[in-house]
């Protein structure tokens, strides 16, 4: 680990955490067991859509846990029910299945595609993905990611994934075969930084898996759930998948994820697909809660408001200290950095008291939550231009000396 050193040795070292413990949340703001407060723009990885320990969350969470906690997968609970309902009422799906994170729904979308593709497409079975995606971090949803620095690791992986570039449908073209049996991408790919699909793109793949009988799959687990600003992306393109997958905001930081389908498409068997917690009616309930939210009257406008605040923000500063490219829609943003190290520009905010995420060495990710307030967006940017002033002083003074 680079000489990483872990401050808690019973915890096994995966990521190379600060030596902080962060012992409570509220709204926007992480408090430390130091009591050092921290604007926090990443939320979790964009998981907490309604800020830190919203109170509406803490209310259901404490009025199922007195109901039923679980009941197990073989069985209807009222949540579920509730929940899969009120998807598929609000979306164009017609059928839900629940899973405990965004990989495991990525996971369950590439058993279906293939399941169907056994039956529909005797037996196809390859899925067409894009370089740079994410999808997870299970042994399959790894091979369909085009991280690069994945394609060695926990070898061999799962086979049957092909990946061409974003926005190529050519590439598309020339890769579909008797074996292809969907295509795969998330609107947005967030871990590459924010880079979206382009609508012809979209409309195009639309087209091509009718005219080829392809299943497409969106990933929505990071733009599900109003992170863009609609309640679920695709439907600011129009086009609709046979398969959308959510986690991340759908359970507002409760371990929460689903994979939505047209009813055409069913074709698990009982016994095909499963999981322990599946559909577990405490994290279902707040699954609820969180759509109701989203759904309020105001609430998605507030979404778009905010993130115009923040990327005019952000424009206002690449253009004054000469960085880079700004994209992204609703409160899924990304600035390049250009000559700047992003890793530093988290380091700096890290130490002033701001979270914010470099998903690439280049690129500053920011993912607040959804009820944002403008006080916070107006102090984070503020935030950030002073260690850029900081940066461009300092890269200044290493110039004069050169």
């Amino acid at each position: 680990m680079n000489n990483y050193i872990n401050p808690y040795p019973s915890v096994m070292v995966v990521a190379k955490r600060p030596d902080i413990t962060f012992v409570k949340g509220k709204g926007s703001w992480l408090w430390d067991s130091r009591d050092k407060t921290y604007l926090d723009f990443v939320q979790g990885w964009a998981v907490n859509c309604l800020g830190h320990s919203p109170d509406m969350l803490v209310e259901t969470i404490t009025r199922q846990a007195g109901k039923l906690i679980h009941a197990g997968p073989g069985f209807f609970n009222a949540p579920m029910v509730q929940l899969s309902d009120a998807l598929t009422a609000h979306s164009c799906f017609d059928q839900i299945f629940f899973t405990n994170s965004g990989a495991e729904a990525n996971e369950g979308a590439i058993k279906l595609a293939r399941k169907w593709g056994s039956i529909h497409k005797q037996g196809a079975f390859e899925i067409i993905s894009l370089e740079n995606g994410f999808h997870g971090r299970t042994l399959a949803t790894m091979s369909a990611s085009g991280k690069a620095e994945w394609e060695n690791l926990y070898g061999p992986k799962p086979s049957g994934f092909i990946k061409v570039p974003r926005n190529d449908i050519d590439a598309i073209k020339s890769t579909i075969n008797k074996n292809t049996a969907a295509i795969m991408l998330e609107l947005v790919q967030g871990e590459s930084g924010v880079h979206p699909a382009s609508l012809a793109y979209l409309q195009a793949l639309r087209k091509l898996a009718d005219e080829h009988k392809l299943l497409l799959i969106f990933d929505e687990v990071q733009t599900g759930m109003g992170r863009t600003g609609t309640l679920f992306a695709y439907e600011q393109s129009g086009v609709e998948p046979d398969i959308m997958t959510l986690g991340k905001g759908l359970g507002g930081g409760m371990p929460l994820g689903a994979m939505a389908i047209k009813k055409e498409i069913a074709c698990f068997e009982p016994g095909d697909q499963g999981g322990t917690f599946n559909g577990n009616p405490l994290v279902t309930a707040v699954g609820q809660t969180v759509l109701n939210a989203i759904l309020a009257p105001g609430f998605l406008e507030h979404v778009s408001t905010m993130g115009a605040l923040l990327s005019d923000g952000l424009y206002e500063l690449s253009a004054k200290y000469g960085l880079g490219e700004v994209r992204g829609s609703g409160l899924l943003l990304a600035m390049d950095t250009g000559e700047f190290s992003a890793v530093d520009v988290v380091k700096q905010m890290f130490e002033t008291g701001a979270l914010i995420n470099a998903p690439r060495a280049h690129t500053l990710r920011f993912m607040p939550a959804l009820n944002v307030q403008k006080q916070d967006v107006e102090q984070l940017l503020q935030m950030l231009e002073q260690v850029l002033i900081g940066m461009v002083d300092n890269h200044a003074g290493k110039g004069e000396k050169e």
